[in-house]
Parts: C-alpha cells; structure tokens; sequence
C-alpha cells in the first residue's frame, strides 16, 4: 500500500529499523534512532542497487516520488542513476573523469593517421567509457581498470583486450605527466591479460593489407583462384563454405548470399554436404565490390552448378588448399604470415576494434558459435 505523508511523520521507530514500502522500488527505512531515509531499490545491468533519495523530512513525500520517477526514467533510459549521480558530483567539483583524460590524451597525439585515430577512440568508446568512462581519474584503482580488460578476454577477444590494455595505460601515463594523479595503477596491469592457447591462424594487420591486394593484383594464376582469395577477403567465409558453394545461394539483386545448413552433396567429394558452420542458414551481404567480383566469376562458371569449378572438371569443386597455395604463390609463408583463415581473424580483430558494430553483431557475422549460444 502507497504512503500517505500522515503515516509517514508519525511511524514511530522500534528496536530494529523499518522498511516501508510506498512502491515502484520506493521505501523508507527507518532507523532505531529515529532517522528517516529514502530509497529507490533497482536492478541495472543484471545487479540489485540501491539509490538514497534523501532524508524525511527535508526531502517530503512528494519530492521522494519525483526523484524516484526521475531515477526510473534514466533506467528505463538505460542509464544507471547511481553513476550519473557519480559524474555529476565529479563535474561540480571540478575534477576529471577517465574519459575526459582519454580524450585529451587521445588529441595530444598528433601524428596519429586519421583511421588509427578513429580506431583508438571507438575501441575506448565502445569497451572502456561504459564501464569506467564517468569515473573519477584520481580513484580508479588497479582493480577497476581491470575490468574492461576481463570482459574483452572473456568473450575471447585477448587481442582486444591487450590492445585495451596498453591505451588504458598510456592515458593514466598522461594523467601522471600532466600532474592529474600521483602515480599509475595501469602499471600492475602487466601480465592480466593471459594468452589463450590456440591454433596458430596467421594473419595479415590492415596496415598490411594494401601490399597484400597489390601482389594479388600481380597473380597470374587461375582467374577463378584469384577470385577465390579476393572472395574470402571480402567476405571472411570459411573455406569449405565458399569451396562448395552453387549459384542458387546468390541473390546478386539483393546483395545477398544464403549459406544453408546443409548442401546437396556432390558425388565423389568429401564433406562436400558442408554448409554453413552452425548447420543454419548464415546471410552474407554482397558489397558492391564482392557482387563485381560474383559477376565476373557468374562468365566462368555462371552455366554450371558450382561457383568454384576445378580444373579437372566441372563438377568438382578447388581444393581446399587453393587459397593457401595462391598466398604461397604470392611469396608469402604460410606459418607466419598469412594464411586463408587468417582473413577471417583480421576480419574479427578490425571490426570489432573499430567500435562501429557490437560485438555480438560481428560475432554473428562471422558465424561464431559464441553468438548462438549468446541468442538462446
């Protein structure tokens, strides 16, 4: 049942403190000493919080429902009261927050290109302002500036995450520099972010990419070969998905290509029944640059079932080192520089950095089992 300010002044306190409810989260405690207080219990991001309204009779009933109202709206609004309430304190005592330092330590570094300038800011933008951004510099510990780095390494991005590390440390490096704080908590970081053992997938950095597109330019072998590379490029597939892939999947109208489940498997040819890796289908947007490349293989191979014909037939498909020995052609080693499904790796590593999708939307873009589970 709601409060009425009648009840309100005249609970008296007993021997152990007094929780009334008014609703909508909102209660009073009152303490053994008679002292009244205001609170708005909530849940944000998964956890039980609590919010102090202020204390009866300072703060009146009607005030206490206002705020509590304002509080819910920014919940709804998927702000946390709690934090803002934080920012705001910070901000009236003139102090600085991590990510107002960020971004001044992010405009001090003037040779910076403009693309590393913009995949710096998104990466804090996207995994570090959210979780430590409002508070203030001078109180973050070790511990919280841990915490972006753990939530990257657990969704399997240690990349990511090492790269976090390093920016998070610089900026409180900068903050020291420029008398901010006294010393740097990011120093203990070294070592937090543990490398997962794993099969080796070399890959290209984007900075490398331009001289990878230039020996690809200059590959004389095979034109449906080189498409093959370039198709994996764009569109990061694995390879036994493009390797088996038939015109029917191939909207070019729509842009958009349909790996089934499941394909009809081809006589003679292992595996050849493999679509796509979580046996659903998995919808590929076609760029402008993938459907040229689609269009140009469609005179090659349009008349036939298979979009990767082989050489012995028509009715095979390339083999599943084509792409690999195309690279290897290209005078690249296979073990540490880059191979097929090191495209797929870049592909993961540059989109997420980039913080212009979710995590979880490049997950399901590359079809990554993290994303199915994270669904259901």
């Amino acid at each position: 049942m709601a409060l009425t300010e009648l009840k309100v002044r005249n609970t008296k306190p007993s021997d152990k403190p007094v929780k009334m409810t008014d609703g909508n989260g909102m209660h009073l405690l009152i303490t053994t000493s008679g002292s009244k207080y205001w609170r708005f219990q909530y849940r944000f991001a998964g956890k039980q919080k609590i919010l102090a309204l202020g204390v009866y009779p300072e703060v009146s009933l009607s005030e206490a429902r206002r705020r509590r109202d304002e509080a819910r709206q920014l919940v709804a609004n998927h702000v946390d009261p709690s934090e803002k309430r934080k920012a705001q304190k910070i901000e009236s005592k003139g102090l600085l927050t991590f990510e107002q330092v960020a971004r001044q330590w992010h405009t001090s570094n003037r040779t910076w290109s403009d693309s590393h300038r913009t995949t710096v800011l998104n990466s804090l933008v996207s995994h570090v302002f959210p979780v430590i951004g409002k508070r203030n510099i001078s109180e973050l510990k070790t511990r919280d500036l841990l915490v972006p780095l753990k939530k990257a390494e657990a969704s399997g991005h240690n990349e990511l995450a090492s790269r976090l590390q390093q920016r998070i440390t610089a900026v409180m490096r900068y903050a020291v520099h420029n008398a901010l704080i006294e010393q740097n908590p990011a120093n203990d970081l070294a070592g937090a972010v543990v490398s997962t053992k794993s099969v080796h997938r070399p890959a290209r950095s984007l900075e490398r990419l331009p001289e990878l597109m230039n020996r690809l330019e200059a590959y004389k072998g095979r034109g449906i070969t080189q498409i093959a590379v370039q198709l994996t490029l764009l569109t990061f597939v694995r390879s036994s998905e493009l390797r088996f892939a038939r015109w029917s999947e191939v909207d070019l109208k729509n842009s958009l290509w349909t790996i089934p489940g499941e394909r009809q498997p081809l006589k003679g040819v292992k595996y050849s029944a493999r679509g796509a890796k979580m046996k659903t289908p998995h919808l590929v947007p076609l760029s402008t640059q993938a459907k040229a490349l689609l269009e140009e293989l469609h005179s090659i191979s349009g008349d036939k079932e298979l979009m990767f014909i082989s050489f012995i037939g028509d009715d095979k498909p390339i083999s599943e080192n084509t792409v690999n020995k195309a690279l290897r052609t290209m005078a690249y080693d296979m073990k540490v520089e880059v191979c097929g499904h090191g495209f797929r790796t870049m592909a993961c590593s540059a989109l997420i950095e980039s913080g212009l999708w979710s995590r979880d939307a490049v997950e399901r873009q590359m079809s990554h089992q993290e994303a199915l589970l994270n669904n259901r």
